[in-house]
């Protein structure tokens, strides 16, 4: 699929109609896991530790819309507001609920810090931002139903090559089974800044891991940013997951030259 505007809901482009989706591929991961233990096999560099790859590894070197404290907590609280919704869970006020269920969840540390020290014009600007960014998000995403298992913030954590290499991922939002007969799984990652170019290998890398970690491949990766309303959407097929892989295997080419 192509970039789109979201005019429909979001639950919607997640898992479309289910006729259109192609049988469901429980091989194509094996050969993913030796084609990275081949590649692996291969490159000369021998950490001493594993070599962390995120999808923020995959981002070009450049600022990021994101790069703030300010950005950051935007980021964290528009994920929290996500969670919600997707339970069902009513926002009498989109900045103070999701607020309170963000430091329900939150342990001390740097991100919560940061969010004490801020000053009352900086918690102010924050709190329009996340009503405005969660205003969208409530518009755009659509009922999303119990029956299709919807998951929230879930992590991945992969060793590789004897412990060479570990992949590390969080996709906001999976829904659909491994177990279908047909391709069910989809992704959806929400974000507060507009779509760019690092965002077809964010798209890339989410199905690549998910690929590995549930043994099937997904039906789609989906990227919503709710500064612009734009809906990436991405069918997973092979040469996506061979573009992925090539992703990877590019990152390790620049760790092995430095």
């Amino acid at each position: 699929m192509t970039n789109t505007l979201s005019a429909f809901p979001l639950a919607l482009a997640l898992r479309g109609d289910r006729t259109q989706r192609p049988l469901r591929d429980d091989r194509r991961a094996q050969q993913l896991h030796d084609q990275l233990h081949q590649l692996l096999a291969r490159s000369p560099y021998q950490p001493s530790a594993p070599l962390i790859l995120r999808s923020s590894s995959l981002r070009a070197q450049t600022p990021s819309f994101e790069s703030s404290e300010l950005g950051r907590l935007r980021g964290v609280l528009v994920t929290t507001a996500l969670r919600l919704l997707v339970n069902g869970v009513h926002l009498d006020d989109s900045f103070a609920d999701v607020h309170e269920a963000w430091l329900s969840t939150q342990a001390a540390g740097p991100l919560r810090q940061s969010f004490e020290l801020l000053n009352d014009d900086q918690r102010a600007r924050l709190a329009a931002d996340i009503r405005s960014h969660v205003s969208v998000l409530r518009e755009h995403l659509g009922a999303i139903p119990s029956s299709w298992r919807p998951r929230t913030v879930v992590r991945t954590r992969l060793l590789l090559g004897g412990g060479a290499l570990e992949l590390r991922d969080e996709v906001d939002l999976v829904v659909g089974s491994p177990f279908e007969d047909v391709a069910a799984l989809a992704l959806l990652d929400v974000t507060t800044a507009p779509l760019g170019e690092n965002a077809e290998r964010v798209l890339r890398y989410h199905a690549l891991v998910q690929t590995l970690r549930s043994g099937v491949v997904p039906l789609r990766s989906c990227l919503f940013s709710t500064a612009t309303t734009d809906l990436w959407s991405r069918d997973v097929d092979d040469e996506l997951l061979q573009r992925a892989l090539a992703d990877v295997a590019s990152v390790l080419q620049g760790s092995e030259a430095a």
